[in-house]
């Protein structure tokens, strides 16, 4: 019958050191969010519960030993087994820990972007990293109770190469996803050119990228495509885009003439449009002798990378109304036929 009390004395010995040590990590959680890292709260939160089950864990083994216990179950108080438990325990505190300093970090590092899919990434890094970390946890605990897990290895092997050429397409394109997160050739908004699509993007997601084209067409393109394109981005490293306009004007036309007008022209935009940037300074250039034509070339540069169509079309009318009241011709193409008698 003493045994019975010693018994239940270490098992209340046991909760009552788990309360305290309970009590005492609640204090220390509290200390730990008046300072402004997070890295002690992660700590608290990791360490804490596992060793309140550790030392309940703890008591109750050290009770079965002053119980008397039928043969057949008398494995139970063999050490290894309590190894194991605190092999689990081991595994509990360093998920705990990973998983959220994957998250705290990760979800930091993932709200300095627009993008939303690097949020998934840590997501999807948090929970890859405890089941590894289970997984690994559950292979020591077999081979530490002599447990022969070569058939589980290799089964887990094949079942692992099933699954990666099942799904090869979505493995390459969630990686070309995360190159994409880690590059950043472009982000949400930006106006990008990808295999001749033209377009402003409109998400990055685990599997593909969309792109709303000009004709507001939405296109889905595989990441895997793209990491594996050229692509030009338009808004970077800025938003403003040069934009080059080519005019043509007959043959006698007064070369100074022309440049001044389309300098008026420059100017006037500059100062009365909302799309051109005046710095830097819109240029004219007197480029060649065309076979029908004098060609020249305006380059300006727009305020956004979505302005161009809005531009060409200023210009383009300022040109024709300034021309028109200065005699300047424009040519077309024409051809002289000659009749011999």
């Amino acid at each position: 019958m003493s045994n019975i009390w010693m018994a239940a004395a270490i098992i209340a010995i046991g909760i009552i050191a788990a309360w305290g040590v309970a009590r005492l990590f609640r204090w220390l959680g509290n200390k730990a969010d008046l300072t402004e890292s997070e890295f002690d709260d992660i700590l608290v939160l990791s360490f804490g519960k596992p060793i309140v089950v550790g030392i309940l864990l703890f008591s109750f083994f050290l009770a079965l030993g002053y119980i008397d216990i039928p043969e057949n179950y008398a494995w139970i108080l063999e050490s290894k087994y309590l190894h194991a438990l605190y092999i689990f325990l081991g595994a509990w505190v360093v998920s705990i820990f990973v998983q959220n300093f994957v998250a705290l970090y990760g979800r930091w590092m993932a709200e300095k972007t627009e993008s939303d899919f690097d949020d998934k990434i840590v997501h999807i890094l948090e929970v890859t990293s405890r089941y590894i970390i289970w997984f690994i946890a559950i292979l020591i605990v077999l081979s530490y109770l002599e447990i022969d897990i070569t058939p589980l290895l290799a089964a887990g092997g094949i079942f692992g190469i099933a699954i990666a050429l099942a799904a090869q397409d979505l493995i390459s394109n969630f990686f070309g996803g995360a190159l994409i997160v880690v590059d950043k050739p472009f982000s949400v908004g930006d106006r990008v050119m990808i295999e001749g699509n033209l377009g402003d993007v409109v998400s990055i997601g685990p599997r593909s990228s969309r792109i709303m084209t000009l004709d507001y067409q939405l296109l889905t393109i595989p990441n895997s495509t793209i990491a594996n394109s050229i692509v030009t981005n338009y808004a970077m490293p800025d938003i403003k885009l040069k934009i080059k306009l080519p005019v043509s004007v007959a043959y006698g036309s007064d070369v100074a003439q022309v440049k001044k007008i389309l300098f008026e022209i420059c100017d006037h935009a500059v100062a009365h449009s909302t799309y051109i940037l005046d710095d830097p300074r819109p240029n004219v250039y007197f480029l060649e002798f065309g076979p029908s034509s004098l060609d020249f070339m305006i380059v300006l540069w727009a305020k956004k990378f979505n302005m161009s169509w809005e531009i060409k079309d200023w210009i383009n009318t300022e040109i024709d109304r300034r021309f028109a009241e200065e005699g300047i011709e424009i040519p077309f193409p024409q051809m002289d036929v000659h009749l011999r008698e």
